[in-house]
């Protein structure tokens, strides 16, 4: 049985309670987690408060702050095969999928350490000659990051890395589902030479942790990547302290295939939208729009490979397919493909558990053709489920793929050049693939609209977000200022 501790003020400590980490894989309960509540989270924006006031961390140079995440970069290319073994035991997520993601966060903070001494002010040309106004962008405080259990190393950096550069400080919290690999994390930060306090590492559930943190007086900005329903509970904490909010939320998102796109490319981007990651991912592509000249032989190739794929333990190299997370979205997935069936949808393959241990389900495609109201057109599975409805005009597919209250992302397959123009126009969401899927860069920004959340993470921009500008007014004229009582 594994221990881990949460990380306060540069301190490792067993927090206010503990409780049990069960294996995906298994179900059999495999560590046990330090459970922050309210005097934890306390003691943990306390820290980050005072770290971001203090000289060692205030006083440094942009430059400094930088090379302090290079060194953090480099620890996690040390150390990415011992937490991707991590996140693998306690998230269920595949070998391959975990080594190969964190070692690519490593990049993420390299390009948040170089652009750490580039984030400028400006010279305003003001409209009065005695006078010289300048902006500052300084950081905007101690933030509250809240990361869910799937990719979750990438999800942290991508707060992590722009905040730090920016100046701020910060406390996150990490799912109370899986958070191993998080919390190993914290223990990697520490060895690279950041003051204490400026991350402070927390686990913990709900009202006496999710919630103390992101209303506390103390925080100045929550940025957060899950679900909506807890989003609206962000939001509506938030109130208390009045901080600003970046939400990362889930998608629905639209895989739009044309008749004149390569269907052997579209279907292993599809297998990969899908079923990657096991279908837990806030991008997966999991409504297939379909041209109807093409849907019958896209669907007999995407139902070959879909069963096709190697299901198995997710510490084993061979596996393509793993467990979900938790029990329970085993449950949401076999409810919502039963009441879809019940509305008229057709199962092409999989659908049912699998008869093993551990929160296994296989790739399932469902036809909604015939249930165009089927709630697994609508529902994030968060799972290898994956529904389709056919199109005929270009119209009727932007009509479908647009049809969500989410906006994340999209993708889009077609050779002609003008019609994918005409789509990415027109496709309301944050990220729109053509002839691609799942390509991310620390870059490009990633976010999205409606139900998907507001603000970008990744890019330039983030950095930004992490700031507030200051107007700085001098005077240039050497004259006294004259007694604006005195009647001239």
């Amino acid at each position: 049985m594994q221990q881990f501790q949460q990380y306060i003020g540069g301190v490792f400590s067993d927090g206010s309670a503990q409780f049990e980490s069960r294996d995906p894989a298994t179900g059999r309960i495999w560590a046990m987690m330090p459970e922050a509540r309210s005097d934890d989270v306390n003691a943990a924006v306390d820290a980050a408060h005072a770290a971001f006031y203090a000289p060692v961390w205030a006083g440094i140079t942009a430059s400094a702050r930088g090379k302090l995440l290079l060194r953090l970069a480099d620890l996690i290319a040390e150390n990415a095969q011992s937490l991707a073994k991590l996140e693998t035991r306690d998230t269920g997520k595949i070998i391959r999928e975990t080594t190969a993601q964190i070692a690519y966060v490593a990049e993420y903070y390299r390009y948040y350490a170089g652009l750490a001494d580039k984030i400028e002010g400006a010279h305003l040309p003001i409209d009065k000659p005695d006078m010289e106004v300048w902006l500052r962008r300084e950081p905007i405080g101690v933030v509250a990051a809240v990361v869910p259990w799937n990719s979750q190393l990438f999800l942290s950096a991508v707060k992590i890395g722009p905040a730090l550069a920016a100046g701020c400080t910060m406390v996150l919290k990490a799912s109370e589902e899986g958070p191993a690999p998080m919390l190993e994390f914290a223990r990697i930060f520490d060895q690279a030479g950041f003051p204490p306090g400026v991350l402070n590492v927390i686990t913990g559930f709900g009202r006496e942790c999710g919630a103390v943190l992101t209303s506390h007086p103390k925080v100045s900005h929550v940025a957060f990547t899950g679900g909506p329903e807890t989003a609206r509970h962000i939001v509506r904490n938030s109130a208390e302290n009045l901080a600003s909010t970046s939400l990362e939320l889930g998608g629905k998102s639209p895989f739009i295939v044309f008749d004149d796109a390569d269907i052997e490319s579209a279907v292993n981007a599809q297998v990969s939208g899908i079923f990657a990651a096991t279908g837990q991912s806030c991008v997966a592509g999991s409504r297939l729009v379909i041209a109807n000249k093409i849907k019958d032989a896209f669907l007999a190739r995407l139902k070959e490979k879909a069963e096709a794929v190697v299901i198995g333990a997710p510490d084993d190299v061979a596996t393509e397919v793993g467990p979900l997370c938790t029990a329970g979205q085993v449950d949401t997935a076999i409810d919502l493909i039963k009441r879809s069936e019940a509305a008229g949808a057709t199962l092409i393959t999989g659908g049912r558990p699998l008869a093993r241990e551990g929160n296994y389900f296989p790739p399932t495609i469902i036809d909604c053709s015939d249930a165009p109201d089927a709630t697994c057109l609508t529902n994030e599975f968060f799972g290898p489920v994956l529904s389709v409805l056919g199109f005929d005009t270009e119209e009727e597919a932007l009509q479908i793929a647009n049809d969500t209250a989410f906006g994340l992302a999209s993708g889009v397959f077609t050779n002609d050049l003008t019609r994918a123009h005409r789509m990415i126009r027109g496709l309301r969401a944050g990220i729109v693939w053509v002839n691609t899927y799942r390509a991310v860069s620390p870059i490009a920004p990633f976010g999205g609209h409606g139900l998907s959340g507001h603000g970008r993470e990744g890019g330039i921009q983030a950095a930004l977000d992490y700031t507030k500008t200051k107007a700085v007014w001098l005077r240039t004229s050497d004259a006294p200022i004259p007694d604006p009582f005195v009647m001239r």
